[in-house]
């Protein structure tokens, strides 16, 4: 029996073998919410320097790939051993093997959340292409969350192929029922360009009445790359549970950490996350709601 028509006949195990890979995916993407703002940051002051008419200082090549992943605090390089997901976390105890400086939990946590939120895109969607689009749904945003959270910024190389790859998958075909993805073509391009326009709407209301700027454009493309994937039709719910979530944070950074109320806040995060959710229920949660107003005999 082939390994696809195992996977189809055992959830259980298609559920297990995405959660595994989802450990992988994680610490991948530990490496791409370390390395990316970096490398962007790299090219800016290249291009900075450009325009300028200097000279571009030399630097050490700095991608997702070189150089090898060191220990920052003693710059030991980390053998192929000490990468395994989670589980070299518990074996070294959290701390570097040659230095002992200790190791951030957020790298074992990223991997963990990783592989929860694959397992889930398994255990909802079924063995299938379906299945497959949202894990790479899901692996972008868990990205970009982190990234927003670290920097304020949504890179335009995470969004934008977000987005592209959005309106690709529409080209599937219908959605399916009982599921948000694929969504038809026409769905799709409404979904991302409402997506962007709303909040891009909201950006200059507020930069007319208050002088400030709300928010970033990573957010508006973002937004987009959600419609794109999901369709305009849950975007409205999107929005309303990151901007409800967002100001319940907002309010408890504000009253435990002491921050002042002019301190930016990332919205990236909860856009992702309320987007998420929307990939598992949203359909569900649009229909219960459209039943509210059903004329019933």
């Amino acid at each position: 029996m082939r390994l696809i028509d195992v996977f189809a006949a055992q959830p259980a195990l298609f559920i297990g073998a995405c959660a595994v890979v989802g450990l992988l995916i994680g610490s991948f993407l530990n490496v791409v919410i370390h390395r990316l703002p970096v490398m962007l940051e790299r090219q800016w002051r290249a291009e900075c320097a450009q325009l300028a008419g200097g000279s571009e200082a030399e630097e050490e090549p700095f991608n997702l790939v070189v150089p090898r992943s060191a220990c920052p605090s003693c710059r030991a390089p980390i053998t192929a051993w000490q990468n395994i997901p989670i589980a070299s976390y518990l074996a070294l105890k959290g701390r570097c093997a040659a230095c002992r400086a200790p190791i951030s939990l957020r790298y074992p946590l990223i991997e963990a959340i990783t592989a929860a939120m694959s397992a889930a895109v398994a255990w909802k969607f079924g063995f299938g292409t379906a299945a497959l689009a949202a894990l790479v749904f899901t692996w972008f945003l868990i990205a970009l969350a982190f990234i927003d959270m670290d920097t304020q910024y949504l890179p335009d190389s995470l969004t934008l192929p977000l987005l592209w790859l959005g309106l690709l998958v529409s080209l599937w075909g219908q959605g399916q029922a009982h599921a948000s993805i694929p969504v038809d073509l026409r769905t799709s391009v409404i979904g991302a360009a409402a997506g962007y326009l709303s909040l891009w709407s909201v950006y200059q209301l507020f930069r007319l009445a208050t002088g400030k700027e709300g928010m970033g454009y990573g957010d508006f493309k973002l937004l987009a790359a959600l419609g794109a994937w999901l369709g305009w039709q849950l975007l409205l719910p999107i929005v309303l549970v990151a901007a409800a979530v967002g100001a319940v944070v907002g309010v408890i950074l504000l009253s435990v950490q002491g921050r002042d109320r002019a301190t930016p806040i990332a919205f990236g995060p909860y856009l992702a996350a309320s987007g998420w959710l929307m990939l598992l229920f949203g359909p569900e949660i649009l229909e219960r709601y459209l039943g509210l107003f059903s004329v019933r005999p």
